[in-house]
């Protein structure tokens, strides 16, 4: 019988992907992909580049001697398309699985040289009027992860801009020349105005709902103030946390972030200090006008009850003397009387009249 030599397979490391298999490997990461681009020395260079290819570009120019950085952007990747990216600019797996399911609170984090930034998205929902809203204020997320010579960003959500964003530092060189940090101020500064616009808006909602509250000839409806105060709250969380992860720039991360670049994100800071002060004064005086709004509806309610009781008080009289003459005694004053029934009207009507005229004068009435 002829023999067979067996034949072992090659190791799976050993094998080499072909053309379609890389192809597979991009197309996950492409369904996610928003944009990729190369900076070098401040101009962003012609051409669509994978992030794996972009990122090689950007080390050979270095090699070079040039200064250059890709910026990525992703929407909102499933884990397989994040880890692909991880795996190519070298991302902690703690700060990816918070860039995949978000619902994180602002913070600044470091792993080695790369820093990680969670940033709190709003947008304003417009409406004709605070009764028939539902919502006044959504919010998204963006996750930065910046290192020397990339920028990768997360977006969950979609009303965040950076599309604006990217456009106005493509036309800046002189931002871009400083660097990958500069692309994380810019969206900063992006988002941190978007909360001074947002805050703008809701004061003028507070003021329509003041106006309304100690208008006299209005409802009060203290479920809109509810509903507002519930907005504010959440604006709040999205704003407070990041001074705190502002600050950190200044203290812990100055050997990553150039003087110049602190300089620009101290102004950040100090604009993101003046919208958390809005959002404060925002949540106290809603809480004055909801115990105004109770105080109304309360006075309103004894209001209510003085009129009941006074209309109450003028129908007992006519009440108490029909009680009275329909006991159906034989013996009962002026009872066999021709002008008994009128004057007993008559009566009625002049004590009924007394107590109208009374409550009038002491406004019960």
């Amino acid at each position: 019988m002829p023999s067979f030599r067996a034949i072992s397979p090659s190791p799976r490391h050993s094998v080499k992907p072909t053309a379609v298999d890389a192809a597979a490997i991009h197309v996950p990461v492409a369904r996610a992909l928003v944009d990729c681009g190369i900076y070098c020395d401040g101009t962003r260079l012609p051409g669509k580049y994978t992030h794996a290819a972009a990122l090689d570009k950007v080390r050979q120019l270095e090699s070079e001697g040039k200064d250059a950085f890709v910026w990525v952007g992703l929407h909102e990747p499933d884990d397989r398309q994040m880890q692909a990216v991880a795996e190519v600019f070298d991302l902690h797996e703690l700060a990816v699985e918070d860039a995949v399911h978000a619902h994180q609170r602002p913070k600044l984090e470091r792993y080695d040289n790369t820093l990680f930034l969670v940033l709190k998205t709003v947008n304003y929902i417009e409406h004709d009027s605070i009764a028939k809203a539902r919502e006044i204020v959504e919010t998204g997320e963006i996750m930065i992860f910046v290192g020397k010579d990339f920028v990768v960003t997360v977006r969950h959500g979609d009303h965040s801009g950076l599309a604006g964003v990217r456009k106005q530092l493509d036309v800046s060189p002189a931002l871009l020349r400083l660097g990958p940090y500069a692309v994380m101020h810019a969206i900063a500064d992006h988002i941190v105005d978007g909360y001074l616009d947002v805050t703008d808006l809701i004061e003028t909602d507070i003021d329509a709902m003041e106006e309304n509250i100690f208008s006299t000839d209005r409802q009060t409806d203290i479920e809109n103030i509810y509903m507002v105060k519930r907005e504010v709250v959440e604006l709040r969380r999205a704003v407070s946390p990041l001074a705190l992860a502002m600050e950190r720039i200044f203290t812990d991360h100055d050997d990553l972030i150039s003087v110049e670049l602190r300089r620009y994100m101290q102004d950040v800071l100090d604009h993101n200090t003046q919208a958390a002060d809005r959002i404060a004064s925002y949540d106290d005086v809603l809480s004055s006008l909801v115990q105004a709004a109770l105080g109304k509806v309360a006075m309103q309610q004894n209001t209510d009850m003085r009129k009941i009781s006074a209309w109450v008080a003028i129908a007992a009289v006519p009440t108490a003397l029909a009680g009275i003459y329909g006991m159906n005694f034989d013996h009962m004053p002026e009872l066999h009387w021709t002008w008994g029934y009128p004057a007993v009207l008559l009566l009625m009507t002049t004590v009924c009249t007394l107590l109208y005229r009374t409550f009038r004068r002491n406004n019960w009435l």
